[in-house]
């Protein structure tokens, strides 16, 4: 089992940049699949970037390609999401999700087994 706790979000200005973290503890944070999901009000959470795991393939929805990169730090359990050139479409509660499951298809939300509180991003125009 593995907590996960997201920082990092905040107020921005259009074409700004934040780098989000999410700690998880836990045993083995290498076998887990780490993904980046958002919600923005009235709308379904979707999914925005994964990283395989143990630091394999990168994965990213369109609407953030080109502008942000997942990471991940095994030393340190922390997966990260680099964001640039934020919008304010961009605006929405980011969330940290994992899962184990190695045949998990990673942009399927109902395929990840925890998940963390949320870090709001608001991106001003």
């Amino acid at each position: 089992q593995v907590q996960l706790v997201e920082s990092g979000g905040g107020l921005v200005q259009a074409g700004d940049s934040l780098r989000l973290s999410c700690a998880a503890s836990g045993r083995a944070f290498i076998t887990y699949t780490m993904a980046w999901f958002r919600q923005a009000p009235g709308k379904e959470r979707e999914f925005v970037a994964a990283v395989r795991w143990g630091g394999g393939p990168t994965y990213y929805a369109d609407s953030l390609k080109g502008r942000s990169t997942i990471s991940r730090d095994n030393t340190k359990n922390t997966a990260y999401l680099q964001m640039n050139s934020l919008k304010p479409e961009d605006t929405a509660v980011y969330y940290c999700a994992a899962t184990q499951t190695r045949t998990a298809l990673v942009s399927r939300r109902e395929d990840y087994d925890y998940w963390g509180q949320g870090t709001q991003v608001t991106v001003s125009s």
